[in-house]
């Protein structure tokens, strides 16, 4: 015996043995149809009897395992059953004739055998046979399972009688000695009559009766003939047929112990026909063994107890069995079909340990030269019995020598998907499997080495295949999930075999589907590149939208009628974990950041990554990547455009690497760091750019100012210029813009700004809105730098030091402190590194100008944009005022301002006044210049609200009226500077430099007086009157102070001035009153007016002038001397007409 069943199991040993053959050409499909069908009839109930008869069914059989029928007989072929086909008559005696041929085969065994006919019609198919049933085809069969059951019936009576006839006690006939094959020659010349002999003959007979017992179902039976045979045959030392006793009784204990089998599946069921349990149908056999002479106690209950071996005993018995065979090179296949069978015991009974010794053995069983297909089935049904006991790694260790010998190289024809599924079938003994989330969640379960080595074995099955869809699956997981493990040579080479495969077939992120087997879930690459870290980006400043703020204002849920809810605010803050609170909007590009780095010893191309994201429409724009070799954490941005409004949700991202696209989903990427991933997308708005005519700034401005500038420019003015910047807004979105706001903002800063920095007027633009898409509109802003043109202590120190004739007060201003320390040396003309124009005097303004626009869907739902414009002006010095003092005119009314101009430029400057000549300059030169203005009544200037507002801080009202009134001197003065070589103009203001005593000097005086001659007003030419006509003089008082002044009383003294200093009052005999020479004046009420009369007579021709005195009296003590300032009178007595 040559051929080993490996799928025996101890209960087999109860069961007879039937062949189910074609004849003739049958298809394979209706033949395991049939066969199927008759395959079903496992058990049968035998009439008139609780036994039950178990039948195996073999499709083939190699008839020299049938030789070995009479050492078990559960091996010896007994039934044949033949399938054929015939269709018509003539082909029948054929048909029969191979029928008859088939049963030569097995025909010293057989007990019974049939023909079933599929196909033949007419009168032979009528004739009433018993070993042959016709049927018209392959489904009207509808009496195959009773036909077998009556088959099988047949057989057991068969069964029966030997088993009587060799159990009968006929001491008179000589017993006959029972064989195996390779026992035949050996027994040539042996002595027959020897008591050794006879015991051998009794000993083998008595093993052969049990087994005919134990097929019969009488299992109490079997147990008294195997015992009686292990005595007998040990005591003649027939080690080989001793085993089979021994077998024998552990079969039979096996059967007792465990009903349900030892089999797996194909042992449950042999007990489902029976119709009492196992254990109750064996246990009743009334008169079993009266008709053999044998002591009918060993029927009862406590006879069959004894007999039965314990689980124990049961292993003990099969090693001594197997250790028996293992004497005989010839009964290599009994020794590993034994092994076999304990291992299922044990199974059973959880011995994994014991078992694993006996699979031990069986693989070290040697056999005949095996074939390939015989070397893949041992190993294949070592791998099942190890997983059956538990040792997985070894039963994966069988399927992967299985799976190899499927493709040995002495196979013309490997079988690569044999090999294929069965090293599939190994993974969970190496703990792989083919889902890489398995490899995602703690540390690394397995040995990495052989588990790599499988990989490689898969990768090489299925490219042999011819399925590289497989190949690239299989070595993307290898990838992902060895990653640690491989070296770097190792992980060059992988990505190199897996950029080859892909060239012809690209990886997917479909599920691929084996016929038969398991589904391969995708393998996304999300360690190439690794990623740490995930941020949602805000939209730049300048695009970032903003909720117009409602009556309860921006941050107020209306949903509560609560302030401050804490379950309203714990809930929030589980939302925020979720759900940033910025917004993105729909059509605008926006930005995901992510940490990555490359683990890889060479660099690494990842091309078309993009987004993965759900809840709106959202379009990826992919980008493509290049990271150094074994790069640290490196920043990528990947950008989209959401299409439609809602909650964004980014679940991850998509890559190609080594031609494998991957959908990598931040759930399944262990250690991912994200600030949250779900976003809200609000509708579209416009969008605006700002282009200017002025150059951009490489300046940023101020850190501390909050407001973030799309675009800076920068501009270098001089002190008081002016400048327009021109501004032209574009829509370069999709959304027509509707609506615009321009405020601007000064950073803060140390200089005092005097007028408006910025001024801009929006008629203009507005005129010019809605803005379609594309679309341009100007808009024009003036710069006007104004401040301080008071000169520093330094220069003035200078300037004094230097010899230059200087009068009047210094200039401090009061809104600004010098703390600059005195130099030792200075001149006028200062080295060129400490000129007042070099980079220490230039003056730095910033400021923003805010655009707020909307426009579209977004408007209507309340949001808009800031697009912010910094301004960075430098403003170098232009004049700087030195002095200033007054001169009184020859009107009382009028006086003469005096500046003292230094031109603090590089170049020659012009300066001129209203109604003045201009004044030349040159470069760090230092000129006066009077300026005749008229008095000012400041008592009526309201104050200037643009001052008020440019004010950080609301001064007293006597730090405010200055400032009103050097702006109103500084509008009447007009004071303006003129660069020619640079054609570059701007003001020079007086504002900030007057100080208390010059403004009072130029300030009317609150009473006003007037002088009339003749009726005409005197203050500044001379009054024309005739020698010896009487001079009417007038003297008006109008009281513009807010209380009532006088009486007063004024004395007229005329005089004639000599132009050398010295005045001529002694005019008794040249002018003559006419009256009293002293006026009076009787009390003024505020805003009232009086006047007071007198005459003069000039009695000789010449140039006279009156000085108007004041009494010194009570009411002219009261007020200070400056509000008694009369006009000077000049009159001018000419010749009388002949």
């Amino acid at each position: 015996m040559s051929v080993p069943d490996y799928m025996q199991c101890a209960e087999d040993h109860q069961t007879l043995l039937v062949v189910v053959q074609p004849v003739g050409i049958v298809s394979e499909e209706n033949f395991f149809k049939i066969y199927k069908r008759i395959s079903s009839v496992s058990q049968v109930s035998v009439r008139d009897s609780q036994r039950v008869l178990c039948i195996r069914y073999r499709h083939h059989y190699p008839p020299e395992n049938n030789e070995w029928g009479d050492f078990q007989t559960h091996r010896k072929v007994v039934g044949l059953i033949t399938i054929t086909d015939c269709f018509s008559a003539k082909d029948w005696p054929q048909t029969f004739e191979k029928f008859h041929v088939q049963k030569e085969i097995y025909g010293s065994t057989l007990y019974d055998s049939r023909l079933f006919v599929f196909g033949l019609r007419g009168e032979i198919a009528e004739q009433p046979r018993t070993d042959v049933t016709f049927y018209p085809d392959y489904e009207d069969c509808q009496t195959v399972e009773k036909r077998i059951e009556d088959f099988v019936e047949s057989l057991f009576i068969v069964l029966e009688s030997k088993r009587l006839d060799r159990a009968a006690d006929k001491s008179g006939d000589k017993i006959p000695l029972l064989c195996v094959p390779f026992e035949k020659k050996d027994f040539v010349g042996l002595d027959t009559d020897s008591r050794h002999y006879k015991k051998r003959c009794q000993g083998r007979m008595r093993k052969h009766v049990g087994d005919l017992c134990l097929q019969a179902g009488m299992l109490q039976d079997s147990f008294v003939h195997y015992h009686m045979s292990v005595e007998l045959l040990r005591s003649v030392n027939d080690f080989l047929w001793l085993g089979a006793a021994l077998e024998g009784l552990c079969s039979a204990s096996v059967i007792y112990h465990y009903p349900g089998g030892t089999g797996g599946r194909t042992g449950a069921r042999r007990f489902q026909g029976s119709s009492l349990p196992a254990e109750a149908a064996n246990r009743h056999r009334p008169g079993a063994l009266t008709t053999n002479g044998i002591n009918p106690d060993t029927s009862s209950e406590i006879g069959r107890a004894k007999n039965c071996l314990s689980p124990e005993d049961i292993i003990d018995k099969y090693k001594e069995a197997i250790s028996y065979y293992s004497k005989y090179k010839s009964a290599g296949v009994v020794e590993l079909e034994a092994c076999v069978k304990a291992v299922r015991v044990l199974a059973i009974q959880k011995r994994s340990m014991e078992a694993s010794e006996f699979l031990q053995n069986a693989v070290y069983i040697n056999l005949r030269q095996l074939s390939e297909e015989e070397k893949i089935q041992r190993y294949s049904i070592l791998s099942e019995l190890y997983e059956l006991i538990g040792f997985h790694r070894k039963s994966a260790f069988f399927k992967r020598v299985a799976a190899m010998q499927c493709v040995a190289p002495s196979i013309s024809e490997p079988g690569w998907r044999a090999c294929y599924k069965l090293l599939l079938e190994t993974l969970p003994g190496y703990s792989l499997s083919l889902d890489p989330k398995d490899f995602s969640k703690g540390t690394h379960r397995g040995w990495a080495a052989v588990q790599m080595r499988l990989l490689h074995e898969l990768v090489y099955a299925s490219r042999r295949m011819g399925n590289p869809a497989l190949s690239v699956r299989h070595l993307s997981f290898l990838l992902q999930t060895m990653l640690d493990f491989l070296s770097d040579q190792e992980k060059k080479d992988v990505t190199q075999s897996l950029e080859n495969y892909t060239c012809k077939c690209p990886g997917t992120m479909e599920v691929l589907t084996l016929p038969g087997g398991p589904a391969l879930p995708p393998v996304p690459l999300t360690k190439l590149p690794i990623v740490r870290h995930v941020k949602l980006l805000n939209l730049p400043a300048s695009l970032r939208p903003q909720k117009m703020k409602s009556l309860l204002g921006q941050n107020v849920s209306t949903k509560s009628p609560f302030i401050y809810s804490p379950i309203i605010a714990h809930n929030r803050g589980e939302e925020r974990n979720k759900k940033i609170d910025f917004q993105w909007v729909q059509g605008d590009v926006c930005e995901v950041q992510l940490m990555v780095y490359n683990p890889m010893p060479f660099e690494l191309r990842v091309e078309n990554m993009g987004l993965l994201t759900s809840g709106v429409e959202f379009e990826s724009l992919p980008a493509a990547l290049s990271l150094p070799a074994e790069s640290g954490l490196y920043p990528v941005t990947l950008v989209g455009v959401p299409q439609t409004t809602g909650t964004i949700t980014v679940n991850g991202y998509h890559t190609t690497v080594f031609g494998v696209f991957s959908d990598c989903l931040l759930d399944n990427l262990p250690g991912v760091k994200t600030s949250g991933s779900a976003v809200e997308v609000i509708p579209a708005l416009p969008r605006l750019q700002i282009s200017t005519s002025l150059p951009r700034s490489a300046h940023s401005l101020q850190p501390s100012c909050g407001d973030e500038t799309s675009t800076n420019v920068s501009v270098q003015l001089y002190n008081g210029e002016t400048q327009q910047l021109v501004i032209q807004l574009e829509n370069i979105g999709m959304e027509p813009l509707e609506k615009l706001e321009v405020t601007s903002k000064i950073l803060t800063t140390k200089e005092k700004l005097y007028g408006d920095f910025l001024s801009w007027s929006l008629e203009e633009t507005l005129a010019q809105f809605p803005l379609q898409p594309g679309k341009v509109a100007t808009f024009v802003v003036n710069i006007k730098v104004k401040l301080d043109f008071s000169c520093q202590e330094n220069l003035l120190q200078d300037l004094s030091d230097d010899g230059i004739s200087v009068s009047g007060f210094p200039l401090c201003s009061p809104f600004r402190q010098v703390v600059r320390p005195r130099v030792e040396s200075k001149s006028v003309n200062p080295p060129e590194g400490s000129k007042p124009g070099d980079s220490s005097h230039v003056k730095t303004l910033e400021a923003i100008l805010n655009f707020k626009y909307s426009g579209g869907p977004g408007h209507v739902e309340g949001y808009y944009r800031n697009l912010s414009l910094g301004l960075h002006v430098e403003a170098e010095p232009s004049v700087f005022f030195t002095r200033v003092s007054t001169l009184p005119a020859t009107s009382s009314r009028q006086c003469h301002l005096l500046l003292d101009v230094f031109n603090s430029t590089e170049h020659e400057l012009t300066v001129s006044a209203r109604g003045n000549e201009e004044l030349v300059l040159h470069a760090g030169e230092c000129q006066r210049m009077a300026i005749q203005v008229d008095k000012f009544s400041f008592e009526s200037f309201p104050e200037s609200p643009g001052e008020k507002g440019q004010l950080a801080n609301p001064k007293p009202l006597e730090e405010e009226r200055p400032e009103a009134r050097g702006l109103e001197i500084d509008s009447k003065l007009d004071v303006h500077w003129r660069i020619p070589s640079l054609k570059r103009t701007g003001e020079a203001s007086v504002e900030g430099l007057l100080n208390q005593l010059v403004l009072e000097h130029l300030q009317l005086a609150p009473l006003q007086w007037d002088v009339l001659v003749d009726g005409q007003p005197c203050d500044c030419e001379a009054a024309a009157c005739r020698v010896g006509d009487p001079v009417r003089l007038e003297v008006r008082l109008t009281n513009r102070s807010p209380r009532s002044v006088g009486p007063f009383a004024l004395t007229v003294a005329p005089f004639q001035d000599h132009q050398n200093g010295a005045r001529n009052y002694d005019l008794h005999g040249a002018v003559s009153f006419v009256g009293s020479g002293t006026l009076h004046l009787d009390a003024v009420q505020p805003a009232g007016q009086s006047a007071c009369l007198g005459a003069l007579l000039f009695l000789y021709t010449g140039d006279f002038f009156l000085h108007i005195r004041f009494h010194q009296d009570s009411a002219s003590k009261e007020l200070p001397p400056s509000w008694f300032c009369l006009p000077s009178v000049h009159v001018r007595a000419l010749e009388a007409p002949a």
